[in-house]
């Protein structure tokens, strides 16, 4: 399997981690979903002829954290986004994002209909949202979840597989191996006092509650001023598969739904029948 070359990007200010693998026509730039990494797209990596940079968003895989004492946003992956393509001088390029990188990339998307010439969404459509009867609520538990976070510690596997083991149990299930493909980018060794270990190398704030989320209303604008020709492929075992993006269908003009067989990840358990749908996508002239 093919894995890439390393690549790093300095945008605004820190250091953003990403994979990129040589290929033939418009180029890919793919997002991962929460708490996964760049090695969530490398069963797709061969699969696809396309250049491909796959990108660690920051406070996950190998790239950087957001300042200590600020706190983190979904929103602001959308310009880190756009860091990325402008370091890579892509004017225009296919849009590829998994979970919530498919809800980052609906948001980019729809800001800068421009530079996305094609728009593909796995298991993904726009972010999670909270109506406005909730906002109170959630801000404040957003905020007392960050004054206790000092006191909380990453958890410490004693052997790798033990990290993979729990990764498998994650939201929506992984394999052994996939779930080991993102252990090895997003494990770090550590000596917790009791003898050498390994811990997530993820900002702990990404577990946090969002303080503000958008509402539904704001997700369908950002999805109604996205111009390019749509992808959604979504698992039948997976959240499409149980309805999920159905009531978002319409927001996006001449969206393309494929359904396939697999749980939320799989374009990395199944990733031949994903690859051959993107393909036949991104053919469709």
């Amino acid at each position: 399997m093919s894995t890439g070359t390393e690549r790093r990007f300095d945008c605004w200010g820190q250091i953003l981690a990403a994979v990129e693998k040589p290929g033939e026509g418009m180029p890919i730039l793919a997002l991962h979903g929460w708490l996964d990494n760049a090695a969530s797209f490398f069963p797709l990596m061969d699969a696809l002829p396309n250049p491909l940079v796959a990108v660690d968003f920051s406070g996950h895989g190998l790239s950087g954290h957001r300042p200590e004492q600020a706190a983190t946003h979904y929103v602001d992956h959308v310009r880190d986004v756009l860091a990325v393509a402008d370091h890579l001088g892509w004017d225009s390029f296919i849009l590829l994002g998994h979970s919530m990188g498919a809800g980052v990339a609906t948001l980019f998307a729809g800001c800068y209909p421009e530079r996305v010439s094609k728009l593909v969404l796995i298991e993904g459509l726009g972010p999670p949202t909270s109506p406005s009867t909730e906002v109170a609520a959630t801000l404040r538990r957003a905020i007392d979840e960050m004054k206790l976070l000092p006191a909380k510690q990453k958890p410490v596997y004693a052997h790798m597989e033990d990290a993979v083991e729990a990764r498998t149990k994650g939201f929506g299930g992984l394999s052994h191996d996939c779930s080991r493909l993102l252990c090895e980018r997003g494990l770090m060794p550590v000596n917790n006092g009791d003898g050498e270990g390994f811990t997530w190398r993820a900002d702990p704030r990404l577990r946090l509650t969002s303080s503000l989320r958008l509402s539904e209303d704001q997700v369908e604008g950002f999805a109604r001023a996205i111009r390019s020709p749509t992808l959604l492929i979504v698992g039948e075992q997976g959240m499409g598969g149980q309805g999920h993006f159905e009531h978002r269908l319409g927001w996006i003009a001449g969206l393309t739904l494929v359904r396939l067989p697999g749980r939320h990840h799989l374009h990395m358990e199944s990733p031949q029948p994903v690859a051959e749908a993107i393909a036949a996508f991104l053919d469709d002239k």
